[in-house]
């Protein structure tokens, strides 16, 4: 009986030795796939102007108007107005220098993974499509401003909680990664 026992237990051993390496960084799980979106935003914040205006930077636009004045109440740029071609003109002002030209308002962490497609290969790699719950951290004073929320209603959306959205990733021996 003991002897049986003995091999039972070995079994066990072998198995739970066997299972445990499935687990690795390579593997389709909801917590490799938090640990990629992190590692992805953490060296990618959000930020209010993605394409990066070069400055000064003129428009006559209404919607950018409105959106760059949030700025100049905030004292991160100042304007002048050109009255006869209804433009105006923003330049930096030395703390919106420093935040210029993208004006980044923090990075995402990711919480939750909602959703997510079995890996197919495209590429040349296993991609997935994932849907991911996640909050927005260090987010600067400027940007939690009401004037600046109501400018950029995505930001303030963003920065309000809990948000969800979608990303695809690809699998690597190092782990899922966002594709450049």
């Amino acid at each position: 009986m003991r002897a049986r026992m003995e091999v039972l237990g070995g079994m066990v051993l072998v198995v739970a030795v066997a299972t445990g390496g499935c687990h690795s960084k390579s593997s389709a799980t909801p917590d490799n796939f938090i640990k990629g979106l992190n590692a992805h935003f953490a060296e990618h914040p959000d930020c209010l102007l993605p394409d990066a205006p070069r400055f000064p930077y003129e428009t006559t636009d209404a919607e950018k108007t409105k959106q760059l004045n949030a700025l100049v109440t905030v004292q991160l740029l100042k304007v002048s107005v050109e009255r006869d071609i209804h433009a105006s003109r923003y330049v930096t002002t030395p703390l919106g220098e420093r935040l210029a030209p993208r004006f980044c308002y923090g990075h995402r962490v990711v919480t939750a993974i909602d959703s997510f497609t079995p890996p197919a290969t495209r590429n040349g790699f296993p991609e997935t499509d994932v849907v991911y719950r996640y909050h927005v951290e260090d987010v600067p004073v400027w940007a939690q401003s009401q004037v600046v929320k109501d400018a950029f209603p995505k930001m303030a959306k963003q920065t309000s909680g809990d948000s969800t959205d979608k990303a695809t990733l690809a699998g690597t021996i190092t782990g899922w990664q966002v594709p450049d």
